[in-house]
Order: C-alpha cells, then sequence, then structure tokens
C-alpha cells in the first residue's frame, strides 16, 4: 500500500490524519498520567515524549479545550463530587 493509500484509508477509520491520531492519543495518555501516577504537567509531558511545554500546553488546550492544570484541577473536582454523592 503506498504511504497516500494509507493516508487515506487511516483517515477514513479514523477521522484523523496519523499524525493527530499519534498526538491525540499522547495527550490523552498525558492527561491520564496527571490524573494518576504523574500530577506535575511538565513530568507527564515529557513521559509522552514533549520537549517543549508551551507546544505541549498549546496542543493540550486545544484538544481538551483548557490548559492541563485547569482541566486537570476540573476533572478532580468533578470526580470528588461524583465520590461524594
Amino acid at each position: 500500500m503506498s504511504p497516500s493509500a494509507f493516508h487515506a484509508h487511516f483517515k477514513l477509520a479514523t477521522s484523523l490524519s496519523p499524525l493527530n491520531y499519534l498526538k491525540t492519543l499522547r495527550l490523552e495518555k498525558s492527561r491520564d498520567l496527571m490524573l494518576t501516577t504523574l500530577p506535575r504537567v511538565h513530568d507527564a509531558a515529557r513521559a509522552v515524549g514533549y520537549v517543549s511545554a508551551s507546544q505541549f500546553s498549546r496542543e493540550y488546550s486545544r484538544l481538551f479545550g483548557a490548559p492541563p492544570l485547569r482541566d486537570i484541577r476540573r476533572l478532580r473536582a468533578a470526580m470528588s463530587d461524583r465520590h461524594s454523592q
């Protein structure tokens, strides 16, 4: 399969380009790490391969709608609310 055919089939199956799919996986993994084992943003960013904190924050905000710290605080508060009910 040619690279362009692969790209087209991949996008048809996932509605994302291979690069955007990989980026989304990395950002979702970083979010999971911050919620579970690596609470510091830069540690989670590095764990999924980001060297630039600003690039990580920009791409994270684009995907999740808020910067990492604000998003994680919101998620933790929501999880806490669910557990207290």
